[in-house]
């Protein structure tokens, strides 16, 4: 069985999606040792090496736009082609992962490596506090539905996992009336929204899913992240006021402000450690 990283990357005038990629391609080869497949409309993306294949695809587009804190304004969200992973896949168990999914770890091997035919995070965590993020990242609309999160999804080519994004696509394609039924205020379509729709279709609303234990650790855009001498860094300040710092170590994470996880970004790059090859860190 064939088994490698999915991600999608579709940029926008403020993100660069395509160089997030590359540099997530480099952490998910050191930290899982699988390979890599991009899909992307970019042609930018010939010039990173460490994608093992490129898919072209045209993002779909229907005036999607989502606003980012620590950007300060509505952005172009091109992202509502994640439904299409199951047939855009090169491998037979796929990992999609968001682009600002932060690999740190080998946490995610069991999961990749086990018989389960779908996967995905069930809750998400605040990475300062460790306790679970505050409503509306886990769960949603007027009925408090439960939140999946399509940021990492494992699957197999199967039947299961056939149904879970051929209901995706489903949902996606008639939003507003999945929007009225789950009474989501949100105008704009959300993977997460579609998957966890999918997931209680696809289970007979028993809502029994398969999870990856524990939970998505997030950091939230006001939240500042930094990476030094090998080490992710957050500086925030507590309910008292006082500022805090604290390091991440052993973990994956979200990285819920994109300008910030960017910076780190462009800094590695600077010093050549993603595009000229992989430097343990």
């Amino acid at each position: 069985m064939t088994t490698g990283a999915l991600i999608f990357a579709f940029d926008n005038p403020d993100i660069d999606y395509t160089k997030m990629a590359a540099w997530s391609a480099y952490r998910i080869k050191q930290y899982l040792n699988i390979p890599v497949a991009v899909v992307t409309d970019s042609e930018s993306v010939c010039k990173y090496s460490i994608f093992d294949k490129i898919i072209y695809s045209q993002p779909t587009w229907d005036g999607n736009q989502r606003y980012f804190d620590d950007i300060g304004k509505a952005v172009p969200w091109r992202n509502a082609n994640r439904v299409d992973a199951y047939n855009l896949t090169p491998w037979e168990r796929t990992v999609v992962l968001d682009a600002d999914y932060v690999v740190n770890s080998d946490n995610l091997s069991p999961y990749i490596h086990s018989s389960k035919d779908f996967l995905c995070y069930r809750w998400a965590m605040d990475a300062t506090s460790g306790q679970l993020s505050d409503w509306s990242l886990n769960y949603f609309g007027n009925k408090n539905f439960p939140m999946w999160w399509a940021t990492v999804m494992i699957f197999n080519k199967s039947n299961m996992a056939k149904f879970i994004f051929d209901s995706m696509t489903m949902i996606r394609n008639n939003w507003n009336h999945y929007r009225d039924l789950y009474g989501i205020h949100q105008t704009q379509y959300r993977n997460d929204y579609a998957l966890s729709i999918s997931l209680g279709i696809v289970s007979g609303h028993t809502l029994k899913v398969d999870a990856i234990q524990g939970g998505l650790i997030t950091i939230n855009p006001n939240v500042t992240l930094d990476y030094t001498d090998g080490y992710f860094s957050l500086y925030y300040k507590d309910a008292n006021n006082r500022l805090r710092h604290q390091v991440i170590a052993g973990t994956d994470f979200h990285a819920m402000g994109k300008r910030q996880l960017g910076d780190i970004i462009e800094t590695d790059q600077r010093k050549g450690l993603f595009d000229t090859g992989i430097q343990h860190r």
